[in-house]
């Protein structure tokens, strides 16, 4: 009885500690409780309602016109803004800029206010050859916009602008490679700039970002970036860390602006790692350290994996939702997940089909559940990394998994030992051989 109130007391502390990590991970998504309670209770509903499910996260503000004149600054209102914000926003004349930025009618430009004090101007002509100015307030550091394949920061392109110390204009293209500083990379990025150099200029309180792009096919429904940073860039125009920033769909075509919500992706990140990063992991440990408790130790054990494979199909349908959503094609990680999904899912088949203990099959059933089991587990640990990765998410995701890996290492060698002397003690027990004497 001694050995298993220790063996439950460091299952129970590896669930608390690792709880307790995840906690302080979500406490920045304050909406993550509310979502995940429904996730459970409505998971039976989700199939039923998809494609509401789909569009749950996104908040739409579209920029109204007169469906029979074309789109231009002089007919352009946005939601949340009237009509005396968007002239003050939209009616500056832009001849500062120079040509050709300056020599463009402001008439022919669709303006839209995007976030915060961000606005956008641009001008899409029939050879796909798009001029794009952005304005924002400004006091110091630096201003950018981002195009991105799939509204995340991995793997985009931006144009970032700002006046140094001593008053020079500087406007460059930057690769965003990943999330950390130095994985944003100065003068290279995807951006098909058409060779007219871009302006960075200021008037009056507001920076202006002036570029052009020519595009294979005509912009409609596009991820947009949009960042700022207080702080000056440093070395070889080394971006410093934003203070703030957003992803937005923006529609080239209609002008209108699709708040992305990025608590989707923390959301199913949280689910993936409470799953194959504590609740799995957790049950795996049961029946080799409590298995001296039998049926106890079968009960856990089916009841904690099956909590965890709920929480690893509520993660997998966020996944669908944010690939059909965001058109987040991360392949690898995709590719990872569905094959440990099927892996999940002939673990709970195993449940049903398990033999008797006395039937000749058992021994291979063992050995399935087993590496099975194993191997799903293992490519979980992998996959959450990987989505780490590719998300660009902050030190915090991956100091807090760090963190909870040596956890569970920790819990796992103070259970050997405590195995280890049990097994040994009860060795110890045994009554020795009698052997009789021989005359």
């Amino acid at each position: 009885m001694h050995n298993f109130t220790f063996t439950l007391f460091f299952l129970v502390l590896h669930i608390v500690i690792e709880t307790a990590l995840i906690t302080c991970i979500s406490m920045a998504i304050p909406s993550f409780f509310v979502s995940f309670t429904k996730i459970l209770l409505g998971f039976c509903l989700l199939c039923t309602v998809h494609k509401d499910f789909v569009v749950a996260g996104f908040e739409e503000v579209r920029v109204e016109h007169d469906t029979n004149e074309p789109l231009t600054n002089g007919s352009i209102t946005t939601a949340g803004t009237g009509e005396d914000g968007r002239s003050e926003l939209c009616g500056t004349d832009l001849s500062f800029l120079g040509p050709p930025y300056g020599n463009m009618s402001t008439a022919k430009m669709v303006c839209s206010p995007i976030w915060n004090t961000f606005v956008l101007r641009y001008h899409q002509r029939e050879d796909n050859v798009m001029t794009i100015i952005l304005s924002a307030v400004y006091t110091t550091g630096w201003v950018g916009i981002g195009f991105s394949r799939n509204g995340m920061m991995l793997g985009s392109s931006a144009m970032v602008g700002w006046f140094n110390r001593k008053g020079h204009a500087r406007i460059k293209q930057y690769y965003l490679q990943g999330a950390h500083v130095s994985q944003v990379i100065p003068d290279k990025g995807e951006l098909p700039l058409n060779g007219i150099p871009p302006v960075v200029a200021l008037h009056g309180a507001m920076i202006y970002l002036a570029f052009q792009a020519k595009f294979e096919h005509r912009l409609g429904r596009q991820p947009i970036l949009l960042a700022f940073g207080t702080r000056y860039p440093t070395g070889f125009h080394h971006l410093t860390k934003h203070d703030d920033k957003t992803a937005v769909w923006f529609d080239f075509s209609q002008a209108s602006v699709l708040n992305i919500d990025t608590s989707q992706r923390k959301n199913h990140g949280i689910l993936g790692l409470m799953a194959w990063g504590l609740i799995l992991p957790a049950g795996a440990m049961v029946p080799r350290y409590l298995k001296h408790k039998d049926p106890l130790w079968y009960y856990l054990h089916a009841v904690i994996q099956f909590l965890g494979f709920i929480l690893g199909i509520a993660s997998v349908l966020l996944g669908i939702q944010l690939y059909q959503s965001m058109n987040a094609d991360i392949p690898a990680h995709r590719g990872i997940g569905i094959f440990v999904l099927v892996l999940s899912i002939l673990q709970v088949m195993a449940f049903f089909l398990r033999p008797n203990k006395d039937s000749k099959y058992r021994r291979y059933w063992n050995w399935y559940h087993l590496y099975f089991g194993r191997m799903a587990l293992f490519f979980g640990s992998l996959n959450i990394v990987l989505g780490i990765q590719f998300a660009g998410a902050g030190d915090d995701w991956k100091i807090g998994y760090g963190f909870l890996l040596a956890i569970t290492l920790l819990v796992v060698i103070v259970l050997e030992t405590f195995s280890y002397l049990r097994r040994r003690r009860d060795k110890s027990n045994l009554p020795s051989n009698f052997q009789m004497n021989t005359i």
